[in-house]
């Protein structure tokens, strides 16, 4: 595992990602966005597209979980769902790249075991992130072999409904830590400093912070519904 990488132990990784929907949408402001976050103390970059990540790696020397977020009417996966998304991402290489971890199948009916060995048997050293929701979809990205197993869809998937990655002094991570082989990402709903550092505490080996760093329109919906 490259130096880089290894630096993420212990620090905070900063999602920069806006959809087109988005006011921030636009590969110069995220590539902004990420300088911003470096200058604040972020070691490494979450980041959404290709186009995102050639501007962000213009601006910052840092390392890059890259995704690419596309719809697909066969499936509800839309995190780096096809080797489509893998070739445009290796197009830029990130030093990690980020994909739906979850029992949910892939376009085309693809289960994540036959996506996981495609990717494998085409870019053998690039280095992976699953994206899971529960417990048992992380203990079984570990057993395929990501290098780095996130808690990023807790809550988002049909099967984590209910869960909130915070619950019971966040029992999820905790468990995912004590079981799993491979270095796990706290990502997802840690929206304080303090939950920040308790995830690293609990064994985490990085955490990533995303919406309360960088969804101004969020933050600002926030303070606004408190004075109502």
């Amino acid at each position: 595992m490259n130096e880089k990488v290894e630096n993420l132990k212990g620090k905070l990784i900063v999602s920069c990602q806006a959809l087109p929907h988005e006011p921030l949408h636009s590969s110069f402001i995220m590539g902004r966005m990420a300088l911003a976050a470096k200058e604040g103390g972020a070691w490494g970059i979450r980041a959404n597209t290709r186009e995102d990540i050639a501007e962000i790696q213009s601006q910052v020397d840092l390392p890059v979980i890259g995704i690419v977020k596309r719809d697909y009417e066969d499936s509800k996966v839309y995190i780096t769902p096809t080797m489509k998304e893998i070739h445009e991402l290796m197009e830029v290489k990130p030093e990690i790249i980020a994909v739906d971890a979850t029992s949910d199948l892939r376009p085309k009916g693809r289960t994540l075991e036959e996506f996981y060995r495609e990717i494998r048997a085409e870019y053998p050293e690039q280095l992976l992130m699953a994206d899971c929701s529960t417990v048992g979809e992380a203990l079984h990205a570990d057993e395929l072999g990501f290098d780095f197993i996130g808690t990023t869809l807790v809550g988002y998937t049909e099967q984590s409904r209910g869960l909130k990655i915070e619950e019971n002094d966040f029992e999820i991570i905790r468990e995912i830590v004590a079981k799993v082989k491979h270095r796990v990402i706290a990502e997802g709903n840690i929206n304080t400093p303090a939950k920040a550092r308790r995830v690293i505490d609990l064994g985490a080996f990085s955490v990533v912070v995303g919406s309360i760093i960088t969804r101004p329109q969020l933050i600002t919906k926030a303070f606004a519904e408190e004075l109502r």
